[in-house]
């Protein structure tokens, strides 16, 4: 049965109907991408992949975009006034186990929905952009696009991450990832220990002292951490240790305030002993996903009528997401799609593999489905979407 839409009341857009259309096309660019995993930031037959399939459907792609080798912006203008809606496609893959967290569909799903978008677009107006995002599990491509104003004006942003449950909504922490890089003073560690400064003491108290902090921080957040470096011999005082933490959040606003305090216990630490401390980034800083109740509302009506299965309450989540800072830019949905009837672990091979079962592609129909009925709502409802704008401009200035 097709799902339909109406435009004032009249026209009648077959959604299901376009999605068949190009539905065996997408299983291929999804099995492709699965048999061909690239890192972030070497996906270099993934993001040509997307690239040829939406330039064979009439959008004008943007390659290299931002400077990103493998990013891309491929843009279908109606020329006609209207909202501008945009897709996220996601495509790296996990060292030693391939597409473990699904990549290969995000990014057909954002791919497909565009394309069926943009089959209404010349009638009701608007624009639509699908936006090739590179490298989600390491240094996040939407963090510079964020920074940069790719999404200042866009008027909403869609994608869709599979798992083993579905939900409308998410949460995701904000992170930052800090290096503490103590510099010491070598010696010999039995005849000459007084003549050293052991950059190792550094590290350790470092994490005695944030041990002593978790005590007194909000029981969401989270502080977790490495050493990546810690001397070179038992009998050396060690010159030079390092260690890397994740300090996590729910808010951008408590995730600032933390990681002050977390900063002071390594001063702290190269205080006592003498060592000499530079602090430094090892990774982008994810925001935390700002929800937006009337969006997560309109998409949640839309996966019930296109049939989205196992759908459960919103998702409280303790990972963390590119897309967050892309959800403190414009409205974002980001919702979560079973592949699985039985439970599965991410950035696992039976992820992977679970992305190519019958079950997985009757999701994504589904999903694909959803989104382009949501995308669509948006272009044509402008109550709707002023509501929507509405719930993300009072969300967005209380985390300020």
């Amino acid at each position: 049965m097709n799902k339909v839409i109406k435009k004032d009341g009249t026209n009648m857009y077959k959604i299901n109907e376009k999605i068949d259309e190009i539905f065996d096309e997408l299983k291929e660019l999804s099995e492709y991408i699965y048999n061909n995993p690239e890192l972030g930031n070497q996906e270099f037959l993934s993001s040509k992949a997307h690239i040829d399939f939406l330039t064979k459907y009439g959008f004008e792609v943007e390659e290299h975009f931002i400077g990103i080798e493998t990013a891309f912006k491929a843009v279908y203008d109606s020329n006609k006034p209207g909202p501008t809606i945009a897709l996220l496609d996601e495509y790296d893959a996990l060292p030693g186990v391939g597409h473990g967290c699904g990549h290969n569909m995000i990014g057909t799903i954002g791919t497909g929905t565009g394309i069926v978008i943009s089959k209404f677009l010349d009638e009701i107006g608007g624009k639509v952009f699908v936006i090739g995002t590179p490298a989600e599990e390491t240094n996040g491509a939407k963090v510079d696009m964020a920074d940069k104003g790719v999404f200042d004006n866009i008027d909403a942003v869609l994608m869709a991450h599979p798992a083993d449950k579905s939900y409308a909504s998410i949460q995701s922490l904000a992170i930052e990832a800090i290096k503490f890089e103590f510099i010491g003073k070598a010696a010999h560690a039995a005849s000459d220990p007084e003549k050293g400064i052991n950059a190792l003491d550094g590290v350790i108290g470092t994490f005695n002292n944030i041990n002593a902090l978790r005590q007194h921080i909000e029981s969401s957040a989270r502080i977790h951490g490495i050493i990546t470096e810690g001397g070179v011999a038992a009998n050396i005082v060690p010159e030079r240790a390092v260690a890397n933490f994740y300090v996590r959040a729910t808010t951008k606003k408590y995730l600032t305030e933390l990681v002050g305090k977390v900063k002071n216990c390594a001063r702290a630490a190269a205080l006592s002993t003498g060592a000499k401390l530079n602090i430094s980034n090892y990774e982008k800083t994810y925001d935390d996903f700002v929800s937006n109740e009337s969006f997560n509302k309109l998409l949640l009506e839309n996966m019930i009528e296109y049939d989205v299965e196992q759908l459960e309450n919103n998702r409280t989540s303790l990972g963390s997401l590119d897309a967050g800072n892309v959800s403190h830019k414009c409205p974002t949905v980001h919702p979560m799609f079973s592949i699985s009837k039985t439970p599965l672990i991410a950035h696992t091979k039976e992820f992977a593999m679970a992305t190519l079962t019958p079950y997985a592609y009757k999701q994504m129909k589904s999903i694909i489905g959803a989104l382009s009925k949501t995308g669509i709502d948006l272009l044509t409802n402008d109550d709707l979407l002023k509501k929507i704008k509405a719930d993300f401009d009072n969300v967005v200035s209380k985390e300020k």
